[in-house]
């Protein structure tokens, strides 16, 4: 039977979570409390039950902006989703359920964010990789698997007396994210959001700041599911780029996370021949492609909501120009539709 979660049901979901090797951090059920509270989206976390069994899962959320055109995505503000099914008859009921809602709901596009190819008679976009990579328990072989050139610049942030602590609230990750965001001409998320996340995933949420001499370098927010680590939103003020700010900060995160026993690292989500993609495979990490697979409902190509689409260009430079209050007061009303 296909039904919609609600909170009485959150632990039985999650339960299901952590037993399927395909489902991911953002399969978790605390995600449809996140984007609600923060952002005030609809959402739709369908499941399966047969015996009082989930045999699968599928959230969804519908982001309807008068600038960014109306989606059902699985999952929006995520890099991963799509359907997490035991067998064949419970992905069927899931998918049939969504095409049917997103039907229902005339929205122009359905969107599955899914890791590896699932529907390969639906168009998808060859825009996304993901990058990720099984670590040594010895963090001694984890510097050394990493070329010789990217290690150069982790050093040198040690030399220049770098030094990681992890705090316990949001404030100076702000700071360090929303600069970083702006110099990129990206709106930022509120600090709203952030401090959802926290509240809602705990220790699942981690957030590790690089200091000099105790001041603010560069900030990151992880999150940690099952054996792996996703440093997920991060960034670094002006002087992170003389002293490798963001070099020394991402070692951190995986000499940390090899002392608690992790053993995957995330670096996540790059669109292709981006600056972020180069700086992840500097460190040695190998792209893998994302099928994120459409069902085109009102729309009749792919959308194409991305820095790269030249439609945005004066956008980017001139957001890149603003001050940094003004960009952190603005940037929350268009991220909230940019999931």
């Amino acid at each position: 039977m296909l039904k919609l979660l609600d909170s009485d049901n959150y632990k039985k979901w999650d339960a299901f979570v952590e037993q399927q090797a395909d489902a991911t951090f953002f399969h978790l059920s605390g995600w449809k409390d996140v984007i609600e509270r923060a952002f005030g989206h609809e959402t739709y976390f369908y499941y399966i039950e047969k015996n009082g069994k989930v045999t699968g899962i599928l959230p969804l959320a519908r982001i309807k902006s008068p600038l960014f055109g109306h989606a059902l995505c699985s999952l929006s503000f995520c890099v991963y989703g799509g359907i997490v099914a035991e067998d064949e008859e419970s992905y069927a009921m899931l998918d049939q359920g969504a095409c049917r809602l997103a039907e229902e709901l005339n929205v122009d596009y359905l969107e599955m964010r899914n890791r590896v190819q699932r529907s390969p008679d639906r168009p998808y976009k060859e825009l996304y990789v993901t990058f990720r990579k099984t670590l040594d328990p010895d963090p001694e072989k984890n510097m050394l698997a990493i070329p010789r050139k990217q290690r150069a610049m982790i050093r040198k942030g040690i030399n220049a007396g770098l030094v990681s602590v992890i705090d316990q609230d949001i404030e100076r990750f702000y700071q360090a994210y929303s600069e970083s965001v702006r110099n990129l001409g990206t709106p930022v998320f509120s600090k709203k959001y952030f401090q959802i996340l926290q509240d809602i995933f705990k220790d699942q949420c981690e957030i590790l700041t690089v200091e000099k001499d105790g001041q603010l370098i560069a900030s990151v927010m992880s999150f940690y599911f099952k054996d792996e680590i996703l440093p997920y939103y991060g960034g670094g003020i002006d002087q992170a780029r003389s002293v490798q700010g963001n070099d020394f900060m991402y070692w951190e995160v995986m000499r940390r996370a090899v002392e608690k026993g992790v053993k995957i690292f995330d670096y996540g989500r790059s669109k292709i021949g981006t600056g972020s993609y180069r700086f992840k495979k500097h460190w040695g990490f190998e792209p893998e492609p994302l099928f994120y697979e459409y069902h085109l409902v009102k729309a009749d190509r792919l959308p194409d909501i991305n820095p790269l689409n030249p439609k945005y260009r004066l956008f980017i430079e001139a957001w890149k120009r603003l001050p940094l209050p003004v960009s952190r007061f603005v940037g929350p009303w268009l991220s909230k539709d940019l999931g």
